[in-house]
């Protein structure tokens, strides 16, 4: 396919002096004729019309304002900083409506932003903050520098063809050919690697070689740098590396690497929500300049798939699961999303259930794409977005692991379970954990990172030490931590070089769904695997979420299994002491963090912990021994600055163990009214979990509730085949099935 689009190039763009064969212009996000259709409807599609309208409030309000190009010195959330990121969202918008409403005082306002931009540019030294790896010259870092060109080469397509040859040439010379060298031939560490930020800088050198014709810019856009002189091994201040010996670098390195064939970004949904507008902005720009490229059609249409991938990586609420280095909260109501939205509708196929997520959005984009969508939903029709049980492989080729999310009902309950690549320098070590979502509600999180985006006054808006210390770690996550050291010893270079294996998906029955996965070299010489089951069963008011998680080893550990819960503590059923004085459970891998609120032992095979948040209830129900201890445990230790929230968790704790199972059922019942203070079903209908068989080859968990009625899962721990035939004895009853599983209520 590389070699296919290179010979593209050559017969399309570089055997020309100009890149678009009609050399019009606009050409990246707008074409003439879209212009065209979108002016002789002005008026008659009512969300375009009120987004145009809100937009040219905005607009206006910032050239009464009067143009502002300060000096830059501030890190992110400064004023600098937010000067310079509100100057190119505004500039763009306004080269739109330039376009839409032939008002040429918008023009003219880019005009002048750019000019003065071009005024600055010619002896403006480097940032003065040292943090970045790669210091940009408006803002801290190449990579903010690169945003503002992605967003400033729109607003220069936009009024091309207003400007004359020799302001263009002024522009070009002094600002635009300068800023494209800066971020790309001068800081190779920042743009020629496979990464969200290499994905902005070259996205923003080839849209602005697009619209200035300039084949070798866009070239060097879609390869990268050829010989950029760059070391093997070094590392950027996220704590990842910059680039690997024979690593390719380019933008169409960066939809090969990072994305999966059913569109996972191995970053995780947080960055590939920020990476999605250069990734789309640029293709559109292409698919416009240079059809020949086919290029969403690249990789199989891998552009397009991230779109839905990522949309099913969303909760109820429409936020995306924060895997990784994930902000909770972000989420397909972003900027970015709505670019996603309206070109994955314009350019693929015109799927009627992107319309209800735009409808959702409240917003079209001002372009092409956005006026297809809007016309679209005023014809009526729009169509439900459905997001069902899906499972998303991780790795350019699809054979790195995934990540699993499992869906009862209407999104009712949803399992979220990440058996993925380490996901880059955004990555954390946490192979086989999960996550548990009720209506769009964290009922068992994910931390998520360390970090107040763009809040100056935390760590100039960057990341914070803890996102090493504590969210990165193994322990911050609700999966197994053997002798208090993380995943491949929370080291990068070793993480890298492995993931976990799926074991099998099935979702085809709604009333139970698994997903199966397994664990060899996060501990040397330790197997894990992990099962997890949404299964729906009489008697029970919801479906319950069964957790079978196996450990075997060459020798003898401390399995730490935390379970992060989100709420009040109303009940459990054993005893335990709570320290007058708190104290860290530990030293160092995230364990330094963990204030240690309570201590105890289980008084039953069965240990039971009732909980209340938004006013549901939920209990978790733990196969445990005597020798078990059950820590309450309480994030915000050696945090003296309170980067960290403070959450909750209850960690089960087994010590010198080899080979082990832990077994659980999160059940979520009833809810209770502060109005009628009536509280409905608040207990557990569990009377009995129990592992009523384990070994190399089969797993048996029994569920028997308080009504007397049981059922039984059986696990098939080696074969995965569903043509494969089980024949197994378990408390005197045989059983038979084909596939890696069986249930049956009995």
């Amino acid at each position: 396919m590389r070699k296919l689009i290179a010979i593209s190039l050559i017969i399309v763009g570089l055997s020309v002096p100009t890149v678009s064969q009609s050399g019009e212009h606009p050409s990246l996000i707008m074409t003439k004729a879209g212009v065209e259709k979108i002016r002789a409807e002005l008026g008659n599609v009512p969300l375009f019309d009120a987004t145009l309208e809100n937009v040219k409030v905005e607009v206006d309000a910032e050239i009464e304002l009067g143009i502002d190009i300060p000096i830059p010195k501030d890190l992110s959330g400064g004023y600098t900083h937010e000067r310079h990121k509100r100057n190119f969202l505004i500039i763009q918008k306004a080269g739109v409506l330039f376009q839409i409403l032939e008002d040429e005082k918008y023009a003219v306002y880019v005009r002048d932003m750019l000019f003065q931009y071009e005024a600055m540019y010619k002896d403006l030294p480097v940032h003065p903050q040292e943090r970045s790896y790669a210091r940009g010259k408006l803002f801290w870092q190449c990579l903010n520098d690169s945003n503002w060109l992605v967003y400033v080469s729109q607003a220069y397509d936009l009024v091309y063809e207003w400007l004359s040859e020799g302001e263009r040439e002024q522009l070009e010379e002094n600002l635009f050919r300068p800023f494209a060298d800066y971020i790309s031939i001068e800081n190779p560490q920042f743009y020629n690697r496979v990464h969200n930020h290499s994905t902005w800088g070259n996205a923003a050198v080839g849209m602005i070689g697009l619209v200035m014709g300039d084949d070798e810019l866009i070239q060097r856009a879609l390869y990268g740098i050829e010989d950029d002189g760059l070391l093997s091994g070094l590392k950027d201040n996220d704590g990842g590396f910059i680039k690997q010996a024979g690593q390719k670098a380019g933008f169409l390195a960066n939809l090969d690497e990072p994305f999966s064939p059913d569109g996972y970004y191995t970053e995780g949904p947080y960055y590939q929500r920020y990476a999605m507008y250069p990734f789309l902005v640029f293709a559109q720009g292409l698919h416009n300049v240079k059809p020949d490229l086919n290029i969403f059609e690249y990789k199989d249409g891998v552009l397009l798939n991230a779109v839905s991938a990522l949309l099913n990586l969303s909760d109820a609420d429409g936020e995306f699961f924060p895997l990784n280095d994930g902000q909770k909260g972000m989420s397909y109501y972003a900027r970015e999303l709505v670019t996603a939205v309206n070109v994955a509708y314009h350019i693929g196929g015109q799927d009627p259930q992107l319309l209800s997520i735009a409808e959702k959005q409240g917003q079209v984009l001002l372009d092409d794409s956005g006026f297809s969508i809007a016309s679209a939903i005023r014809d009526g029709e729009a169509r439900p977005f459905v997001k069902t049980s899906i499972n998303l492989s991780d790795g350019a080729d699809g054979t790195q692991g995934g990540v699993a999310v499992l869906r009862h009902g209407d999104e009712n309950l949803t399992l979220v379970f990440k058996y993925a690549a380490q996901g880059l320098s955004h990555g954390h070590y946490d192979k086989l954990s999960f996550s548990l979502h009720e209506k769009g509600e964290e009922v068992l999180q994910d931390y998520g990172l360390s970090r107040f985006v763009n809040i100056e006054q935390k760590g100039g808006g960057n990341y914070l030490t803890e996102n090493t210390t504590w969210a990165k770690q193994t322990i911050a996550h609700n999966t197994v931590t053997q002798n208090e050291t993380s995943h491949f010893e929370g080291k990068y270079e070793v993480g890298s070089r492995h993931h976990s294996e799926l074991h099998f998906f099935d979702a085809s029955d709604a009333d139970i769904q698994v997903v199966s996965a397994t664990e060899t070299n996060a501990y040397p010489g330790t197997n894990m695997q992990r099962t997890m089951a949404l299964i729906k069963i009489e008697g029970f008011e919801k479906p319950l979420l069964l957790d079978i998680f196996r450990l075997s080893s060459n020798k003898k550990n401390q399995y730490d299994l935390p379970f992060y819960f989100m709420g009040q503590v109303l009940k459990v059923n054993f005893e335990y002491d709570a320290p007058v004085t708190l104290s860290a459970l530990g030293e160092k891998n995230g364990y330094q963090h963990l204030y240690l609120e309570g201590a105890g032992e289980p008084s039953s095979s069965n240990s039971k912990f009732l909980w209340m948040d938004n006013r549901k209830f939920y209990t978790l129900t733990s196969v445990t021994s005597d020798s078990d201890e059950l820590l309450f445990t309480r994030i915000g230790a050696n945090d003296p600055e309170f980067n960290l929230r403070r959450d909750a968790a209850l960690m089960i704790r087994r010590k010198d163990a080899k080979d082990t199972v832990f077994a659980s059922v999160v059940e979520a019942h009833g809810s209770y009214s502060p109005v009628s203070e009536f509280a409905v079903n608040s207990n557990s209908n569990i009377a009995l979990l129990k592992v009523a068989y384990d070994d190399d080859n089969y797993t048996a968990v029994s569920i028997e509730d308080l009504q007397g009625r049981q059922s039984m899962f059986i696990l098939s721990n080696k074969s995965a085949s569903s043509s494969k035939e089980h024949r197994l004895e378990v408390n005197g009853s045989a059983y038979q099935w084909n596939g890696p599983y069986y249930y049956i209520e009995q």
